[in-house]
């Protein structure tokens, strides 16, 4: 059974940062995409960031806009995790984050693509 465990979230204030992590099990995804998605409450998910690839390359990665230059997607085969590094929040970063992946590659940017999700973990940015 396939798991992705996330951790990391919590309270910051405007300004500051947080990493978050994801845990796979069940499976390795070294050709893949992994992902990032957050969801605001009443607002639909939303793309942050991927990572996609195959092993033994370097992966490619790709932000949503609202995030690029603050945020950095990572990811460590040997532990078959994928990390998000989160500078210079701010509250509208307030949101659940959630972490994905798929052994295709494809759009990779889509909710869809994705066939195994983590429970999410929360993100609050106080102003």
């Amino acid at each position: 059974q396939v798991q992705l465990v996330e951790s990391g979230g919590g309270l910051v204030q405007a300004g500051g940062s947080l990493r978050l992590s994801c845990a796979a099990s069940g499976r390795t995804f070294r050709d893949s995409a992994m992902g990032w998605f957050r969801q605001a409450t009443g607002k639909e998910r939303e793309f942050v960031a991927a990572t996609v690839g195959s092993y033994g390359r370097t992966y490619y990665a790709d932000y949503g806009d609202s995030v690029k230059g603050r945020f950095t997607i990572s990811r460590d085969d040997a532990k078959n995790a994928v990390y998000l590094q989160m500078n210079s929040l701010k509250p509208e970063d307030t949101a659940v984050y959630y972490c994905a992946a798929d052994n295709r590659i494809g759009n990779y940017y889509s909710a869809a693509h994705y066939e195994y999700w983590g429970q999410g973990t929360q993100v609050t940015v106080s102003s």
